[in-house]
């Protein structure tokens, strides 16, 4: 990849639609545009141009065309956008024509963006967040991922980093008077108390951002118990279809069905489970019961469904601790029904997957745990491993800073900077190549 390149890329879906929009980056830009829409059109206004071949005269389609000259553009190079109308067979002769002038070449994934961040339009906290918005299937994906993108994380970044300047800045100025008696010794309270502050602020966001990658990846939510209990049924009310096999026959589900769910704007992943027992019928089953337990151990929440016809289904596998909700299902099967959600005596939510009773409950449940244990995920500071390593990082040696005296200045002068790199990594101010082939190979083609 040549960042001198011109490029192009379909930004818009493939497959039929009303528009379909191609944009071109690079010097080479204002030339291929007029040469296909036979003048340039006033800056960033829509223009109706005809759009042709210049090899053979042909007119493609009549499309709006608008020019973004650099650096006030997207990607701060020389920019243009064409709305065709959104027929396959127009796109293909349009990109079919870009394909044959010369100067130009396709866009690799990302590169529109990863040209912005390099030419300062946006920080690499901001097209992060960019990049989780486009892949943002919940609410609360979209809002974490727009205040990364709006800048306001890194607003907060920038802050941090201008005041470990100033008090590295303090601190090699109580090295310049160094052999002024009483000098450094005098300034060393103040240095430490800023320093304390931003250790302590940086580590609450850090404390507070422990549940961020769950929101961007998926709560895990995983139905365990005994064979019989309803699991699968369960599986299917809550995924409103189909997604499991359901049979009388216990041992029927022998590896794991997932299917996602968004709860008060969070994805849940919820996980269907082999029933356990220790009788098992052969050694496929065996392994089903292994991986649930594998399940189980790497669940966010465990729900452990059991119900009255199944005896012994209320006791919990001895290799599964308290789980965190218990469900009695098919209470629509229970002689004296009390008409009571809640069996006050263990706590258990009881539903009914034939009559849906109960499942609300169980729903509001869940999301009131998954808040309860990951707080508000939505605005954490910290959303990647990336930036929690970073910060992680510069709280080490804020820590190693504090614990240096005033009579040895210039290696505290060296944490302060150890630990405002860091904070510069985190919206890509400092070394940070490593991260972006990683960062922007998760863009579709055309953003």
């Amino acid at each position: 990849m040549t960042v001198s390149d011109t490029i192009y890329a379909l930004s818009s879906g493939t497959g039929r639609s009303a528009i379909a929009i191609i944009r071109m980056s690079g010097s080479h830009t204002p030339d291929l545009l007029a040469c296909m829409a036979g003048r340039l059109p006033p800056a960033r206004r829509m223009s109706l141009r005809a759009i042709r071949d210049g090899r053979t005269g042909e007119v493609l389609d009549k499309a709006m065309v608008v020019w973004f000259p650099g650096p006030g553009s997207f990607t701060g190079e020389d920019c243009a956008e064409i709305h065709l109308h959104g027929s396959p067979a127009v796109v293909s002769a349009v990109m079919a024509l870009l394909s044959s002038l010369p100067g130009i070449r396709p866009a690799e994934p990302g590169e529109f963006t990863r040209r912005g961040f390099l030419n300062g339009k946006m920080d690499l906290v901001e097209a992060e967040g960019l990049g989780d918005l486009l892949q943002a299937r919940t609410s609360g994906q979209r809002r974490q991922a727009f205040r990364q993108m709006s800048g306001q994380a890194s607003s907060r970044f920038e802050s941090w980093r201008e005041q470990l300047m100033q008090i590295r800045a303090h601190i090699e100025a109580g090295v310049d008077f160094a052999d002024e008696p009483g000098v450094a010794e005098a300034a060393a309270p103040a240095i430490d108390m800023n320093i304390q502050a931003l250790h302590s602020q940086i580590s609450a966001e850090l404390c507070r951002s422990a549940g961020s990658e769950l929101l961007r990846d998926g709560f895990r939510v995983v139905l365990a118990g005994c064979p019989n209990t309803g699991k699968s049924s369960l599986l299917n009310v809550l995924a409103g279809r189909e997604a499991a096999i359901v049979s009388d026959l216990p041992g029927t589900t022998r590896d794991a069905i997932e299917v996602t769910l968004e709860l008060d704007g969070m994805p849940v992943i919820v996980t269907d489970t082999a029933g356990l027992r220790s009788n098992v019928a052969d050694a496929v089953e065996e392994e089903g019961v292994r991986r649930s337990r594998q399940h189980v151990s790497g669940a966010d929440l465990v729900v452990w469904v059991w119900s009255a016809d199944v005896m012994g289904s209320k006791v919990l596998d001895t290799s599964i601790e308290q789980p965190d909700v218990l469900v009695e299902n098919k209470y629509d099967l229970l002689e004296n029904r009390l008409g009571l959600l809640r069996n006050d005596a263990d706590g258990s939510i009881r539903i009914s997957c034939q009559t849906r009773e109960g499942i609300a409950e169980l729903l509001a449940e869940l999301t009131g745990r998954l808040r309860e244990r990951f707080g508000d995920v939505e605005s954490a500071l910290f959303v990647s491993a990336r930036q929690k390593l970073a910060a992680e990082r510069s709280v080490r040696h804020l820590k190693d800073a504090l614990g240096i005296g005033s009579d040895r200045l210039e290696l505290k002068a060296e944490s302060i900077r150890f630990a405002s790199e860091e904070i510069g990594r985190l919206t890509g101010r400092v070394d940070v190549e490593e991260w972006l082939g990683a960062i922007f190979s998760r863009f579709c083609i055309g953003k």
